[in-house]
């Protein structure tokens, strides 16, 4: 399946493990990951700046992303789309990524719940659809 994974579930695998470490970790490993520069600039930002990630390990994580996932240019997204303007470059990867599903905890995308023919799903729900929220639940 071609996931794309948006910023805030790429900064909380790194910052409190849990359920979006793990659904890093299964995208890695049984899926295909799509992600854009805005994505990756985003979240090389918040580790280094606002959580303090030590500079090598943030790289790691980067080098990490970069050589897993398709990087792709986002297309543009109507304005209207969604209500955070922020979040259409979120939105524009998923036609030239051929994604399945948007992956964010983020409510304004969520309240979509489908978008260019992609589901976008909370970690949670991402979980759950692959089978693995009756198993070894995280939380």
């Amino acid at each position: 399946m071609r996931v794309v994974l948006d910023s805030n579930v790429l900064i909380a695998a790194v910052a409190t493990r849990g359920l979006c470490e793990a659904i890093v970790e299964l995208c890695l490993e049984q899926h295909e990951i799509v992600l854009g520069e805005g994505i990756l600039a985003e979240v090389e930002e918040k580790l280094t700046g606002k959580l303090k990630v030590p500079a090598a390990m943030a790289r790691e994580y980067m080098k990490l992303l970069r050589g897993s996932a398709e990087i792709m240019k986002p297309a543009q997204v109507e304005r209207g789309a969604c209500r955070d303007p922020e979040d259409l470059m979120v939105l524009g990867l998923i036609e030239p990524g051929r994604a399945e599903v948007l992956v964010s905890g983020d409510k304004d995308l969520l309240v979509l719940r489908e978008f260019a023919g992609a589901r976008v799903l909370s970690p949670r729900g991402f979980w759950e659809s692959v089978g693995k929220g009756r198993e070894g639940d995280l939380i």
